[in-house]
Parts: structure tokens; sequence; C-alpha cells
């Protein structure tokens, strides 16, 4: 079986400062825990995994694990990405159609994610099948909303806690969220790209006039 490793931490233009020595070794302790957590997982499944487990095979101690993520879920779905990804949406031209900058934004997100397929089906998988997994994402979106949504007014000089803007971010992020759950559904069959861009034109245009 092929020992699955954390997900590289992604390097963005939008952030050309190297982090200092000890935000480094925050991270190198992140990535042990996920590393180990994902190992596990694929060897004897999420439920069967402990902390007491992760914490062993990371070479750190349960409290220790529990200061870089809350719980188990935690492990699962958090990563460097969002703060990566607002940063590069920022960068964008001011000039550029919105929707430009998005697909711009999620091809950069997807172009770091497939570095390492085999955590992000692990991921959408446990999405679908594990109801404590799906209710953390759920919970995980109000947060990544916030961050969102301020994006979305820094651009466009709107209000972030207006109704219009929180929608927007809101649908924006409920969408890729079902297309991870769409994937995994189904085999994860289809190019990802392909189902994201999918996603955005429905956020664009609306509904197509014939299912594809």
């Amino acid at each position: 079986m092929t020992r699955m490793t954390a997900a590289r931490p992604p390097y963005s233009p939008a952030d050309a400062t190297r982090p200092g020595l000890r935000e480094r070794k925050k991270i190198k302790t992140r990535e042990a825990i996920r590393a180990a957590t994902y190992s596990l997982i694929e060897e004897q499944g999420y439920d069967a995994t402990t902390i007491e487990q992760i914490a062993d095979r990371a070479e750190v101690s349960p409290s220790t694990v529990f200061r870089y993520f809350p719980t188990k879920e935690d492990i699962v779905l958090t990563d460097e990405y969002d703060p990566l990804m607002l940063g590069e949406l920022r960068a964008r031209p001011a000039g550029e159609p919105w929707m430009d900058s998005l697909r711009y934004v999620m091809g950069k997100a997807l172009e770091l994610s497939e570095e390492e397929p085999e955590v992000l089906r692990l991921r959408a998988r446990l999405g679908v099948q594990v109801p404590a997994v799906r209710s953390r994402m759920f919970e995980s979106m109000s947060e990544t909303g916030r961050l969102l949504r301020q994006a979305i007014a820094d651009r466009t000089g709107r209000n972030p806690e207006s109704l219009e803007v929180r929608v927007h971010a809101m649908g924006l992020i409920g969408s890729m969220m079902e297309v991870s759950m769409y994937w995994a559904e189904n085999g994860f069959e289809g190019d990802l790209r392909e189902l994201m861009g999918r996603a955005l034109d429905v956020m664009e245009h609306g509904l197509p006039a014939e299912n594809p």
C-alpha cells in the first residue's frame, strides 16, 4: 500500500514572504500530523483511527495534535489554501471581470491540490461517507465565507455584511463543496477542472437550458 503524505504547503506569488523558522516548524508539525492521519485512515478506516494512534505515528503528543487541530475532522479538512487563495484573488487586476478572477484562482487551487491526488480523493470520499466529516465541512464553510465576503467587498466596494454579498459568497463555497461531493459520489469520474468550470458557469449564468 502506498503511504500517503500530507499535501505540500502551497506557494503563492501573492505571498512572497518566506515563513520564519518558528512558522516553518509549525507547518512541519501540521504536515506530520496530517500524513499520519491519512495513512492510518487508508490502513484501517476513519472510525478506527484514534488521536492517540495519530500522535504516536506523527511522533508528537496527543495534546500537540489537539493544539493544532481541535477535532479529528479538522485534520482531514484543514489546509493552508484559504489564505493563499484569497491572496491570489486580491492580487488579480482590479479591472478583471469578477468571474474571470474566480476561474483563475480556482485553477490555481486545483493545480496545488492535484500535486497530492490521493489526498484530494480521500478528503472528498470522507466528506461523502463520514457524517462527522461532512458536518464539520459545513461548519467550516462559515469561516471561509467570511473571508470570501471580505475579498468580494474589497473588489466591489460593497458591504461585506450585505445580503447580496453573503449569498454570493456562500453560493460559491457551496458550489465548490457540491462539486467535490459529486465527484466522489460518481467514482471520481470526469475531469475535476471541467466540473469546477461547469459549477462556475451555473453561478455566472444560471442553469443551462438542458442537462449536460
